[in-house]
């Protein structure tokens, strides 16, 4: 058995505002188109109907679902996609009820097609959908006949598992240097001399080559990059009702006065990542390009903590960076494998945790810790995220999320520099936690699950 998932699987390109509301669904339709292609009927199909279980049915409206799984159905991917296409792509079907099915047949759709049963549970994962695909009506069959019908799980991340199949729906490498747990990483650290990004890159380097590797690590943090850059450059109103105003140009704005100031000049480092957090999830909450890290409501802490690590760190550059995502890479691994990073499944312990713990371990490990140094990092970073609910207020990743991601950034350069003061020894291992954040995520309330029928839901008066 090995933990490892590729870092192009861990981080992938895709919008707002869920991995699993949003970017799971939209590959899960896509599947089901080809699916149909592929099996020679996609001429025959009249209509698609798609029903939502679970939390993707509690708070998919909120979370931009019903667009997502159109645009998935017309053969769109999260990664090329433009957010346009997606958002109102389903409301949009009052006006045109047509969908051209994977791209090349056009068949009848309306809004209608997309039903939700929030109440209903399927037993693979909270988060599933079925896809059904209908042949042409008749006086025998008024509703068509059924020519394909599909389940899938969006299991956090983006990553989906079709029903029967046993495994996710995604590429997946070989590790060159496989490991289950924290403690087996370790021991490969120790034995081979290696550091933890070592181990991550020896293992991409199974698949693909050097060059490949370092061009798509740095496609990655390119996106990440440019998320932030247009977040800090975006004031306004967010999307879905809230009125939530957009925050970090405003306080971009005051950074950039406060630094050039000649009198009572303050620090403002950890201000500024704040700002790099929020400016990456207001602009997820707006439907706009991001990057999974490992998921969208969670997006913000990795590239808010490398951008601390550019701006305020001597000597830092694109080599670092690479080294932090690989870092980030294996400690996120763990986490998938071992836990889950879906806040349907496991609260937003399951999503905050993981990315705070990944964007500690990786700091730490630029700033020259240790394997041992980084991996009491991550464990402090999860540690003190634990029990953490998933309760968004009116269904929308806005609030809490996106201040979350902005304290979780703080929270895992504090957890970075506090390991590397320390030797690597501790009483608590990362392993240990991951398995406490699995047995809380079971014991966790239903309603603290990104169903948003419990905690600041069903507190905060929507005006």
């Amino acid at each position: 058995m090995t933990a490892y998932v590729s870092a192009f699987d861990l981080f992938s390109i895709g919008i707002g505002p869920s991995s699993s509301h949003t970017v799971g669904p939209m590959r899960a339709a896509r599947n089901f188109a080809e699916r149909i292609a592929d099996a020679g009927i996609l001429d025959d199909v009249a209509r698609v109907s798609c029903t939502l279980y679970g939390s993707l049915g509690s708070t998919g409206i909120g979370h931009g679902t019903p667009g997502a799984i159109i645009a998935g159905l017309a053969g769109k991917t999260p990664e090329t996609c433009l957010p346009d296409e997606v958002r109102g792509a389903w409301t949009g079907l009052d006006e045109n009820p047509v969908l051209m099915l994977a791209g090349t047949h056009a068949i009848a759709c309306v809004g209608a097609d997309i039903e939700f049963a929030p109440r209903t549970r399927l037993p693979g994962h909270p988060n599933a959908l079925t896809l059904t695909a209908w042949g042409s009506t008749s006086a025998s069959s008024p509703d068509g006949e059924a020519l394909a019908t599909e389940t899938y799980f969006s299991i956090g991340g983006g990553f989906i598992r079709r029903d029967g199949d046993g495994m996710t729906v995604a590429s997946q490498v070989t590790p060159v240097l496989p490991f289950a747990t924290s403690a087996d990483l370790l021991a490969i650290c120790c034995d081979n001399d290696l550091s933890i990004a070592d181990v991550a890159l020896r293992n991409e380097l199974g698949t693909h080559t050097e060059a490949e590797v370092c061009e798509r690590l740095d496609a990655i943090w390119g996106a990440m990059a440019s998320c932030v850059e247009e977040g800090l450059n975006s004031p306004g109103i967010l999307p879905g009702g809230l009125k939530v105003k957009r925050r970090a140009t405003e306080l971009r704005e005051h950074l950039v006065a406060a630094d050039s100031a000649i009198e009572n000049r303050r620090d403002t480092t950890i201000e500024w990542l704040h700002a790099f957090a929020l400016a990456v999830n207001e602009e997820n909450a707006a439907g706009g390009r991001v990057v999974t890290a490992p998921t969208n409501g969670a997006a913000g802490i990795v590239p808010a903590v490398a951008h601390y690590y550019l701006r305020f760190i001597p000597g830092a550059n694109i080599e670092g960076i690479r080294r932090y995502l690989l870092t980030a890479t294996a400690i996120g691994s763990l986490f998938k494998a071992n836990a889950s990073i879906s806040g349907a499944e496991a609260g937003c312990q399951g999503e905050v945790g993981p990315a705070c713990a990944m964007a500690a371990g990786g700091l730490c490990a630029v700033l020259g810790g240790t394997p041992q140094q980084v991996e009491n990092a991550a464990e402090i970073a999860m540690e003190h995220h634990l029990g953490l609910t998933c309760d968004p207020v009116g269904g929308l990743v806005q609030i809490p999320c996106i201040e979350r991601n902005a304290i979780a950034s703080s929270t895992a350069v504090s957890a970075a520099r506090l390991a590397l003061h320390g030797d690597g020894t501790h009483i608590v291992s990362l392993d240990a936690v991951i398995e406490t954040m699995r047995q809380t995520g079971l014991d966790m309330s239903t309603k603290y699950k990104e169903t948003s029928e419990g905690g600041l839901a069903v507190n905060v008066v929507e005006c």
